[in-house]
């Protein structure tokens, strides 16, 4: 079974300085988009992070600092990323908890809002989880009976992630074949996060809840009228920019029902 698409989908996979989505940047990006008509566009870039690249993550994707030292900064490969990603519908392995939410972070950081609304998301991951509960390596050795050769190489890891997915069509019929398909299968994920980072959830009355800390599980609504210093707290503390900022439009719509 193959898989169709009605529109473009973007696998997208993310090299870093570490896995803090706060504080961590991005150092190459590889995106395999996936069109309707059958065609395919590959869009790959290193990054100069601004930071520094610490030797224990070096030895994972091979990125030193002297690498990257030339190459263009985020914010000038922004616009260029987001024509390239266009309309697309997203996709990629591990994408809903790590490459998705640094990756927006980044451009929150620039000022730019990348926007998920409309966008279905497909995170590989959740479904081989769902299925047999690996990591990609196994994936990919389970699935297609090959070894990464470049693993922690975007543009090698992306290309095994798309290449999962079709075995993944073609062994668990049952998950279906379109995208709004397999949205539904690996359980609407992003449907129930107001962040990315997941600290704030729909519950299941439709209302909006802390998903962390002392207050998990207490509507946002509710712990502003009774601890307001908890939001000075978490707009002054080391979270995502995305999450403050869905914080803050909570905040002024509770001060001004």
């Amino acid at each position: 079974m193959k898989l169709k698409l009605n529109k473009p989908i973007a696998f997208i996979d993310l090299e870093t300085t570490g896995l803090n989505i706060s504080t961590d940047r991005i150092v190459e990006i590889a995106i395999l988009k996936l069109l309707p008509e059958g065609g395919r566009d590959t869009f790959i870039r290193k990054i100069n992070p601004g930071i520094p690249v610490p030797p224990k993550v070096t030895a994972i994707h091979g990125l030193t600092d002297d690498d990257l030292k030339e190459m263009p900064s985020f914010d000038q490969l922004a616009p260029e990323i987001i024509r390239f990603i266009g309309n697309s519908d997203l996709a990629g392995f591990n994408i809903v908890k790590f490459d998705l939410p640094l990756l927006v972070e980044e451009f929150l950081r620039y000022g730019i809002d990348f926007r998920l609304k409309g966008r279905k998301v497909i995170d590989v991951q959740h479904i081989f989880h769902k299925m047999e509960k690996r990591d990609l390596a196994a994936a990919y050795r389970f699935y297609c009976g090959k070894t990464i050769e470049n693993q922690h190489s975007a543009m090698y890891d992306i290309m095994a992630t798309e290449e999962i997915l079709h075995e993944q069509l073609k062994r668990y019929q049952q998950i279906g074949e379109t995208v709004d398909e397999l949205y539904q299968f690996t359980g609407r994920q992003l449907d129930r996060m107001v962040d990315l980072s997941n600290r704030m959830v729909y519950d299941e009355n439709g209302d909006i809840v802390f998903n962390f800390g002392k207050y998990k599980g207490m509507r946002v609504f509710d712990v502003f009228a009774k601890d307001p210093s908890y939001y000075d707290w978490m707009m002054k503390g080391d979270f995502p920019r995305q999450t403050k900022n869905k914080l803050k439009e909570l905040y002024f719509s509770w001060k001004h029902k």
